[in-house]
């Protein structure tokens, strides 16, 4: 098991999470690497806890499935939990936000493509459509308590779980 974990420092907002749900399923974005010849898959890939795909030879079913091009194995990667909201934290903490079980393959890197949903701490507000971490950084003003907003100093990291 691996989880992608989180450490950003959130100014006035909390809860930041991919807005990931079957009508509008969020698509995580990872370079893949295969464990048994070390191989780099050219371009990112994208996976989705909402589609499942058969592994061959009748063994059940996974997220993802990909077959290296070196090598020609066949590996999988499934997503295990729901994403885990990112906890505003004095200093920031490094958070698990996805658990994902991988065989024969590993995820190196991952880009927060697609769009992000947090809470204002003390308004409450809803802030939608944020999409635009993965370029580090997020501004926006938070009408309700009269205050800017941010999200900085994003760190993405796959782990043992």
């Amino acid at each position: 098991m691996y989880a992608l974990t989180l450490t950003a420092e959130l100014n006035g907002v909390t809860n930041l999470r991919p807005k990931d749900n079957a009508e509008s399923p969020f698509w995580y974005t990872f370079t893949v690497q295969c464990t048994s010849c070390r191989e780099v898959h050219g371009k990112p890939i994208a996976v989705s806890r909402f589609e499942t795909n058969e592994l061959s030879g009748s063994r059940g079913e996974a997220n993802f499935v990909w077959k290296c091009k070196n090598c020609k194995r066949e590996s999988s990667c499934s997503i295990k939990t729901a994403p885990k909201a990112y906890e505003q934290n004095e200093p920031p903490k490094q958070q698990s936000i996805l658990e994902f079980d991988c065989r024969g393959l590993e995820f190196t890197s991952f880009s927060p493509e697609g769009e992000w949903l947090a809470d204002g701490i003390d308004s409450n507000t809803k802030f939608e459509g944020i999409d635009a971490l993965q370029e580090g950084e997020w501004f926006d003003y938070d009408e309700k308590a009269s205050d800017e907003v941010s999200i900085k100093e994003l760190k993405w990291d796959i782990k043992r779980a």
